[in-house]
This record gives structure tokens, C-alpha cells and sequence, in this order.
């Protein structure tokens, strides 16, 4: 089952405004406690209006290929993961290939597992770098869920904050390296959907609020504890190691809640899984992107290390990916 892959650089911006508890609270029937004690959110980042989810894209790409030490013009295809895109048409990746100046590079964009695009994006990745068609491939994922939140919903607004990641993912010459295990799984929900802009609400009929991201918070909660823990479990056996075998944890940024639920139910230490929640909020697509910088960004993932990265995202959408590092 192993794939000969390697992540070779990883990149993240993040917008400079920062949005407090305090600041919700001026306008939401809410409290810095009450968010801190259901989310373990402190802060989040804010995109400015005049720039657009393309844009983070960029800035997360350059410190990803510099780390990798490539330039655009090596990159064979760019993925791009997101569920707050540019516009409906053209493709976000192909306005990202031209800001970069990526002549050569396919694009591809996965959108509506929403913040599971980043783990399906990779895993595409992974299996595009088998063909002929790619050696370097670039992931980045992005979202900007400032702009389709409910200033006036506590359920959402709260939650998320905008942040873009950016990984570059090689062929692995190591021996034994490479992406060893998966496991992917589905159940269809409405409970965290967009109504509207589809053919089946067009945007002509909607009103402004069907636009906004709805969530049922206890439907996820039960479905990300109960599905993540599970799929690490499949993922780790399907590559033949065993939980203790497994050196870090990149878990989707969700809920800091979720995330300790996940590790005990696993056995996992907490040192063991980077948290960027906290002073992040949930990032969506980008959320496993920014813990898996955090580790790579500091040198803290060592050959023959392995890793998971899992995430799930609206539909409901999950997948797990278990790599050893070349």
C-alpha cells in the first residue's frame, strides 16, 4: 500500500487582524469564558475585506516552496482545498497558478468536503506523484469563513477564523517512506451546510441569510468523536504499525474539545498533537495544514518519523492519512 511520498516543504499565512473573545462579545450573546470552555478559542484571524481566499493561498505557497527548495515554475500541479473560493468560476488553483507564475502546473480544486478538502487534497496529491504527470506537487488549502459566517450567530461566528496552509509533496527516495495507510468514510448530514448558490436554492432566490454557513455544533461533536478516533485506528492498521508506533497527530483544528476527546479515546499523549486552535480558531480546509506546520515549520518531524493527519469536514466527510517521513 505504500506510496513513495514525501512532504518536502510546508508554508501558512495568516491575516494580520486579530478578532478576540471580547470583541465577539460585544455583539454576540456570548463570554470569553463560555467560548474558551466549548471551543478552547482565545482568538482568531480576520481576512481584510479587500483581499480574497486566492490571495492567502499565495502568501502560504512561498514559504511552503522555499522550505522545499523549488520554484513555481517546478511545480507540476497545484491542489487547491476550499470551501470559501474566490467565485464559483474560475477555479481558485488556476487564479492561484497565475499569481505564482506556475506555467506548467495542472489545477485541480476539491471544495465541498469542506474542512476534509486539505486530507483529500493531499491524498490526490499522493497518488498523482505515482504517474508520470507529476514530480512536485503543491497543496494548499485555504478558508475564509469570515465572509460566510452570521455576524449575529454565536453557533458560527465564534468558531471560525481564516488562515490558508500550503504543503509540497514530492516522490520519496528513502526506503520505507511514503504515505502507508488510509482510510476515508461518509455519511450524508445537513447539519453544517451553505443552502444556498446550488441549483437547487440559486443565489437569484435565496435570501441574504441562506448564504450563511449553518451548524447543528452537538451533531458534529458526536459525529467527530465517534468517526476521527475511528478512522486513526483504521488508518494506523491499514500501514501495519500500531498506535504507540505513530510519532505525531495532526488533527483537525476544529474544537479543542474534540481534539482531547479524539487522544483519549486513541491512548494518544496530547504532546503528541501540535494545537493551533486555540489562537486560531477552526481554519477549515487549513486546519491539519497549520498543525502540520507547526511541527515541520520547526524541524520537529525527523526522518523515519511517522504521522497521521485526519480531519473531517461538513457532508459528513472524514479521512485519515498515515505517513512515515523521508
Amino acid at each position: 500500500m505504500n506510496l513513495p511520498v514525501t512532504v518536502a516543504g510546508t508554508g501558512v499565512h495568516l491575516p494580520p487582524e486579530v478578532v478576540t473573545n471580547a470583541e465577539l462579545a460585544s455583539t454576540l450573546d456570548t463570554s470569553d469564558e463560555w467560548i474558551v470552555s466549548r471551543t478552547g478559542i482565545r482568538v482568531r484571524r480576520r481576512l481584510a475585506p479587500d483581499r480574497a481566499t486566492s490571495d492567502m493561498c499565495v502568501a502560504a505557497a512561498h514559504p511552503a516552496l522555499a522550505a522545499a527548495g523549488v520554484t513555481a515554475r517546478d511545480v507540476d500541479a497545484i491542489i487547491v482545498g476550499t470551501y470559501t473560493y474566490d467565485q464559483p468560476l474560475p477555479s481558485t488553483a488556476l487564479i492561484v497558478k497565475e499569481l505564482l507564475g506556475a506555467d506548467r502546473a495542472l489545477t485541480l480544486d476539491i471544495t465541498q468536503a469542506a474542512c476534509a478538502n486539505g486530507v483529500q487534497a493531499l491524498f490526490l496529491a499522493a497518488h498523482l506523484l505515482q504517474t508520470s504527470a507529476a514530480e512536485t506537487v503543491l497543496v494548499i488549502a485555504a478558508d475564509c469563513a469570515s465572509r460566510v459566517t452570521d455576524p449575529a450567530d454565536r453557533t458560527t461566528r465564534v468558531f471560525f477564523g481564516d488562515a490558508a496552509g500550503a504543503a509540497v509533496l514530492t516522490r520519496a527516495s528513502s526506503a520505507g517512506a511514503g504515505l502507508l495507510g488510509w482510510d476515508f468514510g461518509t455519511e450524508l448530514s445537513y447539519d453544517v451546510e451553505i443552502p444556498a448558490g446550488g441549483s437547487r436554492l440559486p443565489a437569484f432566490a435565496a435570501s441574504a441569510r441562506d448564504h450563511y454557513l449553518k451548524m447543528d455544533g452537538r451533531a458534529v461533536w458526536n459525529t467527530a468523536t465517534r468517526c476521527l478516533p475511528d478512522s486513526i485506528l483504521r488508518a494506523v492498521d491499514e500501514a501495519g504499525l500500531a498506535m504507540e508506533d505513530v510519532t505525531h497527530f495532526f488533527l483537525h483544528q476544529a474544537n479543542l474539545n474534540i481534539i482531547t476527546a479524539a487522544l483519549d479515546k486513541l491512548g494518544v499523549s496530547r504532546a503528541k498533537a501540535p494545537i493551533t486552535v486555540d489562537r486560531l480558531g477552526n481554519t477549515g480546509s487549513a486546519g491539519v495544514f497549520t498543525a502540520l506546520h507547526a511541527a515541520f515549520g520547526e524541524g520537529a518531524v525527523s526522518p523515519g518519523d511517522t504521522y497521521v493527519v485526519s480531519s473531517i469536514g461538513a457532508g459528513f466527510q472524514w479521512g485519515t492519512l498515515c505517513f512515515r517521513h523521508g
